[in-house]
């Protein structure tokens, strides 16, 4: 599996990944997540998150759905 580069970036990884993730997980707008950085005392674009969105969810994906187990051979069925 090939790691998730961030070389050359300006901010830092984890910055990155948060602001992606709060994105996707939430019914954020690009701006209010610039909003919630410069809060956190970050200040970051609204289009700058625009294209970490773009860039980096579809690699994330791919990571994820490689490291996810996949399903048993065996079924449980409850009574019902």
């Amino acid at each position: 599996m090939a790691s998730i580069s961030f070389d050359g970036r300006h901010f830092q990884k984890d910055m990155i990944l948060q602001s992606v993730r709060w994105y996707l997980a939430y019914s954020l707008s690009y701006r209010d997540l610039e909003e919630l950085m410069k809060e956190r005392g970050i200040d970051v674009d609204h289009s700058t998150i625009s294209r970490w969105v773009i860039y980096y969810s579809p690699q994330l994906e791919q990571a994820f759905h490689l490291k996810k187990k996949p399903p048993g051979g065996r079924w449980r069925l409850d009574e019902t």
